[in-house]
């Protein structure tokens, strides 16, 4: 099977499972020779910053000389982007092969207990590759939740790290924050766990209980080693225990998860990894991401952010607060299944125009529809059924001074990014 098929078959399985559990995964890579327990891993769970995070972590690795694989959903560019290994993207020859290699044990898996999930499929893909490539550490994002994620069938990681958790997937997850909290903390099985400093006490103090559970030991940034010398939504500097850093991704709350992933670099430190302090800096100074308050155009200011939850949605306000001076221009789509009125509640004042989209999901909410929601928070609203008519018609009318950001779905993101630079162009 090549890629082509390989892709249609994968996108045509249901993303997360009807029954939650890890029966699945544990039967199928069984079947696999458990290739997993030749791997060491960070897993990083949360509700918003897990990308961050993770790449920045897996940047100080390959920095350190470490074969590093780097496991992260959804993706922006193009699928392959979701499996890494020092910052390649796994192949189309690499993935089929593996592909081909999985589906001969999911056929098996089925007859005995259901078929595996696309999300399932994708994480036996990758440990069959990063075991191939002898990968020395994977930086393993959670995929929805922690507990019956299929990334937890991993053995005990070298560290967990639990990043900002917020109200998310909450038909899954649950609608209370220690609810949330309590299915991310499912990943913890013993090592050290790094939380994210920003946090509501009842989720760190869920993490807590669970910490002492399994015997696991807290580490939480100090805030009171951060100085923050320089800050303005694009650029930053900061000091965090008596060495300084420069940010390289935009929006104040990239502060607070490059403090999260030095005190995770540390931790992986004292267990007898190498790794610098030039190492972290280059993991903080050197990581770029599409789609994280991803700046594509200045004068007139051109901004991708895939913001898709009310805490994304408080982070990207702090930019827009810093550019309120200008004209502002939000070009959003979003899933049906988000807070999608919180989300215009925090950010459909700062426009003059919202221009509503249908993201490319099956799980998108029609644009008429959210353009008539968002005619309650912002009195001058349009919408598009086609993207790529919305981005042409919206920059075309851009004035030098004017904003223009894109938000709302990484599904939205991924579909309008190539869009906006042959536009931009």
């Amino acid at each position: 099977m090549n890629y082509e098929e390989a892709m249609r078959y994968v996108h045509g399985l249901s993303r997360f499972g009807m029954n939650l559990g890890l029966s699945r995964m544990t039967a199928l890579l069984e079947k696999l020779g458990n290739p997993q327990n030749q791997l060491r891993f960070i897993h990083i769970a949360g509700t918003n910053g897990k990308g961050s995070i993770s790449t920045m972590l897996s940047n100080m690795l390959i920095h350190s000389g470490y074969c590093t694989g780097l496991f992260i959903s959804p993706y922006v560019l193009c699928f392959r982007e979701r499996m890494q290994v020092n910052g390649e993207m796994i192949s189309e020859e690499e993935f089929s092969e593996c592909f081909s290699l999985v589906c001969q044990h999911a056929d098996e898996v089925a007859a005995e207990f259901e078929s595996p999930t696309q999300f399932e499929l994708e994480t036996a893909i990758a440990f069959v590759w990063y075991q191939k490539k002898r990968c020395d550490l994977v930086c393993l994002e959670v995929g929805l939740g922690g507990r019956f994620d299929a990334t937890n069938i991993i053995p005990c990681p070298l560290i967990q790290v639990i990043t900002s958790i917020g109200l998310d997937h909450t038909a899954i997850l649950g609608d209370h924050l220690a609810q949330i909290a309590f299915e991310k903390a499912g990943i913890i099985k013993g090592s050290t766990t790094v939380l994210y400093p920003l946090q509501d006490p009842e989720v760190v103090s869920v993490i807590e209980r669970k910490c002492r559970e399994v015997d696991s030991g807290l580490q939480i940034p100090d805030l009171n080693q951060l100085h923050i010398l320089r800050d303005d939504w694009l650029e930053g500097e900061f000091c965090y225990d008596g060495i300084k850093y420069r940010k390289s991704l935009p929006g104040k709350v990239q502060f607070y998860n490059c403090i999260t992933a030095i005190e995770a670099a540390k931790q992986l430190r004292k267990q007898g990894l190498s790794i610098e302090d030039g190492d972290i800096r280059y993991g903080i100074e050197q990581t770029r991401i599409p789609a994280r308050m991803e700046l594509m155009a200045r004068s007139p200011w051109v901004i991708l952010d895939g913001s898709h939850n009310p805490d994304g949605a408080r982070a990207l306000e702090s930019t827009l607060q810093e550019l309120s001076t200008h004209p502002i221009t939000l070009l959003m789509g979003v899933l049906d299944d988000k807070d999608y009125l919180q989300i215009l509640r925090i950010l459909a004042p700062y426009a003059k125009h919202l221009i509503a989209v249908t993201p490319d999901s099956p799980r998108a909410l029609a644009a008429k529809d959210f353009a008539k929601q968002a005619k309650k928070f912002c009195p001058k609203v349009s919408s598009f059924e086609d993207i790529a008519e919305a981005i042409h018609a919206t920059v075309s009318e851009l004035k030098e001074d004017d904003v223009l950001v894109i938000c709302g779905s990484l599904y939205l993101a991924s579909a309008a990014r190539p869009l906006l630079l042959n536009e931009l162009e």
